[in-house]
Formats: structure tokens, C-alpha cells, sequence
């Protein structure tokens, strides 16, 4: 369900695009997750999952955004820029955006196994790693979850 209310137009846009990383990740074999950083607007970075392609499992759409946001901006403080995200980060990614300084966390479907926005743990407010990551999750989560289920069910069948 999209709480309407939480989220504008330019939410949206952007997080169809982070949907957009998503499918294409998925189409390479990858988990279907797609990140974009928005600064001022407009988007300076984008990724979806690459950890097969990489062999690196800390290949998530959202580490290879910020580093590439981090690369275009040329600094690693995103204080001003937003991350959309079609999953519920996990504990990795949640601290790479609080060490990133980011502005704001805006993620798709909740991940009740790994997500750390509050769905399994909550590192995004815990108080012992800093000022909190302010954060907002739901944004298109119903499409975010079909790719999800849509993948991991064509995995099943054919093995």
C-alpha cells in the first residue's frame, strides 16, 4: 500500500525509476532491486544488483549508487541528496547511508527478513550509530514486491 500523503509527484518519478534499475537487474539474473540518488532534483546516480555479475556481495544497488553519487558529486558527504530504493535496505546498506551522511532514505517494499528501516531491526533510528537516517518506506512497494515475487517464482520453476 503507497501512503499517498507521504509521498509527492517527484517521489514517484523517481522511484519508477529505481523500478526501472530494478527490472533491468533482473533481467541480467540479478535480484530485482534498483536504486537512483537524487541531488537537487535530478538524478546523479543509478544501479540495480549486480552481485552475480560482480561476484561481490556487497554488489547492492544501494553501495553502487551512493559510490557513484559520491564519484559524480565529487564527495563523499550526501547530505542534500535523497536515495530511492525498490527494498527495504538491509543492515549493510542502512549504515552506508548514515556514514554517507545522506538526506533522505525513500525505499519501495519492506523486507521483514533483513530490512533495517524497522522491519526486522531498526539501525536506521538507533541512536548509538549517530543522528538518526531519516527515512520513508511503502513508495510503489506493490510493484517493488511483485518483481520480487515474480523473480524469485521463475527461479523455482525452473530449477
Amino acid at each position: 500500500m503507497d501512503p499517498g500523503w507521504l509521498f509527492d509527484d517527484a517521489d514517484r518519478r523517481h522511484m519508477a525509476e529505481a523500478l526501472a534499475e530494478a527490472r533491468s537487474a533482473a533481467a541480467r539474473g540479478e535480484v530485482p532491486v534498483g536504486a537512483v540518488v537524487v541531488c537537487g532534483g535530478r538524478v546523479v546516480a543509478r544501479a540495480g544488483n549486480r552481485r552475480e555479475e560482480a561476484n561481490d556481495p556487497t554488489a547492492h544497488a544501494e553501495l553502487l549508487a551512493l559510490r557513484s553519487a559520491g564519484a559524480a558529486l565529487g564527495g563523499w558527504r550526501l547530505e542534500e541528496c535523497s536515495l530511492y530504493v525498490t527494498l527495504e535496505p538491509c543492515p549493510m546498506c542502512v549504515a552506508a547511508c548514515r556514514q554517507a551522511r545522506l538526506g533522505l532514505l525513500v525505499w519501495a517494499a519492506a523486507d521483514p527478513r533483513l530490512g533495517a528501516c524497522g522491519s526486522a531491526l531498526d539501525l536506521a533510528s538507533d541512536p548509538r550509530l549517530g543522528p538518526p537516517q531519516a527515512h520513508r518506506g511503502g513508495l510503489a512497494a506493490d510493484e517493488a514486491r511483485a518483481l520480487l515475487k515474480g523473480f524469485f517464482a521463475t527461479r523455482r520453476d525452473s530449477s
